[in-house]
């Protein structure tokens, strides 16, 4: 009788058959965003009448017209999500490599409590804080500014990027800061000198999750912003759809689809600092 071998590879017909239902799944997943940009390049009178991804006539004018379709160019919306994911990005590698940092290297009363409840806050729905955080930022006037979106990225209040970064400092040998204090360093140049050039990974995963976060966030300008000159991408394209009259879904799938470049470039061009971030022992070579 022929023997069975543990771990015998499938044959060719099983891969061939394992690759195809992959294949499939993957198709009905990217099936809405491949539809949403074939419909970026068909004719208004078209595009619910097929649910082919083969436009039977290519126009360009969904793109001409959808970014000067508003009272406001669509410059001036990438514009606002571009500075206002900017100063988040720079506000969260700061500010939680900063807490980060203290909670992974340094010594004071009530540690693990504060560590605690920040960890509870990644539990806490936003929209739990949501009204009181309003009625905050009206009685100081930030209402229909751009402070609000960013003011809190300056204050270390994603939980969810200090647990990452904390995991990834108590993977750096504690003898660096030994040698670094014998040598007449405080906390904060080891800090400055140390922890962040070696953590460039886990820093550049938190920059590209909060630049994709914020860019695409749609209740806090929704919230916050009421001008139209101030709304940032998400805003805008929401604008395209009119409740009482007409609407414009060529200009909005063409306008979406460009929306989708910037977030394509950065998760595309960083994806393998996001890996080297996330995955436990990145530093081990």
């Amino acid at each position: 009788m022929p023997m069975v071998v543990a771990g015998k590879e499938p044959g060719p017909a099983r891969k061939a058959l394992r690759h195809g239902m992959l294949i499939a799944a993957s198709f009905v997943m990217v099936y809405p965003l491949l539809w949403l940009i074939a419909s970026a390049f068909k004719p208004e009178n078209q595009i619910f009448h097929s649910l082919s991804l083969i436009p039977s006539e290519i126009v360009f004018s969904n793109f001409s017209e959808g970014w000067n379709a508003l009272r406001v160019s669509f410059t001036r919306f990438f514009e606002n999500s571009f500075l206002i994911a900017g100063l988040a990005v720079i506000g969260n590698v700061l500010a939680c490599s900063l807490t980060a940092f203290a909670f992974a290297r340094l010594n004071f009363r009530l540690k693990k409590f504060w560590f605690a409840i920040m960890l509870g806050t990644l539990m806490l729905p936003y929209h739990v804080t949501l009204v009181p955080q309003y009625i905050l930022f009206l009685h100081l006037g930030w209402v229909n500014t751009f402070l609000p979106l960013v003011v809190p990225k300056f204050l270390a209040v994603d939980a969810f990027f200090i647990f990452l970064m904390v995991q990834f400092f108590r993977g750096i040998p504690r003898e660096i800061d030994e040698a670094a204090t014998m040598d007449g360093c405080g906390p904060f140049r080891i800090y400055w000198q140390i922890i962040l050039p070696l953590s460039i990974p886990v820093l550049a995963t938190a920059a590209i999750f909060s630049f994709i976060w914020t860019y695409d966030d749609f209740l806090g300008p929704l919230i916050y912003l009421n001008d139209m000159r101030d709304y940032t991408v998400p805003l805008a394209l929401r604008t395209f759809v009119d409740a009482t009259g007409e609407s414009r879904f060529g200009q909005l799938f063409a306008m979406s689809a460009a929306s989708l470049v910037p977030v394509f470039i950065v998760f595309l061009g960083f994806q393998r600092l996001i890996i080297r971030g996330i995955a436990p022992g990145a530093l081990k070579r």
